[in-house]
């Protein structure tokens, strides 16, 4: 089998040595982490490096942060000489965003690299810019030559382990650039906003863990320029920087993009005297905001209240992505026990749009991304209280709680025979797959599907968790620790890989350790509506 044209690689792979010349010069975390001043000397500056995000056929966004205001710039070559160049204009971009600024790019051709840099120019004098900061990315086949290959995970920087300069920072990147994926999918928990990150932490073994710090990721994050600064601390790393500029994403987000386990209408409680802010709703407007800033999602902009997070990508005639948020529209966390639960963990907004565009698609596969697991029991003891923060609640009976959302959508997905439907999420801190079997399950009106987990990038592993039996998930393979909160230099840091054939559509599940070992293998046939 054939991936792709071996052509393509070497120049994706060789624009990049020198992509991140401007960013490399700037090696203080204190001057990185601040927020930019107004009276720069010199010329404008892209230290944060370049990201790519939501790419179709035919478009694509590009993402950069400059010190100080400018004008955003993007040149789009179909080699990295850049000769004749198509040039974009895009935003100014200054305070109102953190000085972040998106652009999209039309009319791309399909199926092919695309080699892009970002100019930064000075808003007074268009003819003095930056130095470049490049990038490159594939853009969507029309046709199924070459197969589809992306990567996902969650899970960065939380529990207090952050970038730590004496074990290479987030090595986890490199290991994924090397696969040279299409694109990234990641799950959620793209920050720990509710995690400050202190300069040592102790290990087991007596030993000394050591993070790069900064002012915002010193306490809990309430004001905007705290949770941006929270986004900012991980562009602090090279190697996510380099991976950044070589794969595109898909993002979708959390909890610990606000607060963990949050939901909405939460009121913290008196007792955390961590945050002065007590409405969860406001945190999560001002996370929201910078979340917006500092990533390329297609159906959000900064300050626009009215995008969303979920969304449905489509990568040519073999995979649609339908990326859910767990976290915007759910219920407040309780027992889970009730028997009638209409708004669930998805919104009936949600739910219906879920139903409509799996009904509409024709891709051989249909991945849900889903941020949070189905049959494993996630408690939330947030607030002292044994609630559940997931959907699954440890009765192994018939659906209750948000559990009857989920029944709803999988018989939804058996009488409409709708095939290829896989699930993968993180969220759990270990790696997994679970098989739901109806010959196993309390409710049986569906058809059997596959569940992946991965994560985390960097952050605490812990034990694996329940299983509930509602659903009839059997753990084919897991690896996880024994103890909680293990730090990422004791291991048990995971990504996944899935990989699509283009001749046969099979898809292959690949779960792997940091380092890109393989832990287990499941190969799924195409055109079945479930197995």
């Amino acid at each position: 089998m054939s991936h792709r044209p071996s052509s393509s690689l070497p120049g994706r792979r060789s624009v990049l040595r020198g992509s991140l010349a401007a960013s490399a010069a700037l090696t203080l975390p204190a001057a990185l982490g601040a927020a930019p001043a107004f009276a720069l000397s010199g010329r404008p500056k892209a230290g944060w490096g370049v990201q790519a995000g939501d790419v179709t056929a035919h478009s694509g966004l590009v993402w950069v942060r400059s010190d100080r205001p400018a004008r955003m710039i993007v040149e789009t070559s179909a080699t990295e000489s850049f000769r004749n160049p198509t040039r974009w204009h895009g935003p100014l971009v200054g305070a109102d965003t953190d000085f972040t600024g998106t652009t999209r790019l039309r009319g791309l051709p399909a199926g092919e690299q695309v080699h892009y840099r970002v100019l930064l120019a000075d808003p007074d004098d268009p003819r003095r810019t930056g130095e470049p900061v490049t990038g490159t990315f594939r853009t969507t086949p029309l046709g199924r030559r070459g197969g589809v290959r992306f990567l996902w995970s969650g899970d960065l920087a939380g529990q207090g382990w952050g970038i730590n300069p004496d074990i290479g920072g987030y090595r986890i990147y490199d290991a994924m650039a090397g696969l040279d994926p299409d694109f990234f999918l990641c799950s959620g928990d793209n920050i720990y906003a509710d995690g400050p990150i202190a300069a040592t932490a102790a290990l087991p073994d007596g030993s000394t863990w050591r993070n790069i710090t900064t002012e915002e990721k010193s306490k809990v994050a309430e004001s905007l320029a705290e949770f941006r600064g929270n986004f900012r601390y991980n562009l602090l790393d090279e190697n996510l920087k380099r991976f950044n500029a070589q794969v595109p994403s898909i993002i979708q987000w959390d909890d610990h993009e606000v607060r963990n386990n949050w939901y909405p209408g939460e009121v913290i409680a008196a007792t955390d005297t961590r945050y002065t802010e007590k409405s969860v709703d406001v945190l999560a407007g001002r996370a929201r905001r910078a979340f917006s800033e500092y990533f390329p999602v297609s159906t959000l902009r900064p300050g626009d209240k009215d995008g969303r997070v979920y969304r449905v990508m489509r990568h040519g005639p073999l995979l649609d992505v339908f990326v859910l948020d767990m976290r915007t529209y759910r219920n407040a966390n309780s027992p889970d026990t009730q028997t009638t639960d209409p708004q669930g963990i998805l919104g009936a907004e949600q739910l219906e749009w879920l139903k409509r565009e799996l009904s509409r698609s024709r891709a051989v596969w249909k991945v849900i991304a889903a941020d949070m697991p189905l049959g494993l029991v996630v408690p939330d003891t947030t607030e002292g209280r044994p609630n559940i923060e997931a959907v699954a609640q440890g009765d192994p009976g018939a659906p209750l709680g948000r559990e009857l959302q989920l029944a709803e959508l999988l018989r939804f997905i058996k009488h409409r025979r709708i095939t290829g439907t896989v699930w993968l999420t993180a969220d759990v801190h270990h790696t997994s797959a679970q098989h739901y079997q109806p010959s196993r399950a309390a409710f049986t009106d569906f058809e059997p599907f596959w569940e992946f987990v991965s994560g985390p990038l960097n952050a605490g592993a812990f034990p694996a968790s329940a299983l509930d039996g509602t659903f009839g998930p059997e753990r084919v393979f897991v690896k996880a620790p024994t103890a909680s909160n293990v730090s990422p230099a004791g291991g048990y840091q995971f990504f996944g890989e899935v990989d699509i054939d283009g001749d046969s559509g099979e898809l292959t599940v690949r779960l792997r350790e940091q380092d890109g070992t393989v832990l287990f293998t499941q190969v799924l046939q195409p055109g079945r509506v479930g197995q």
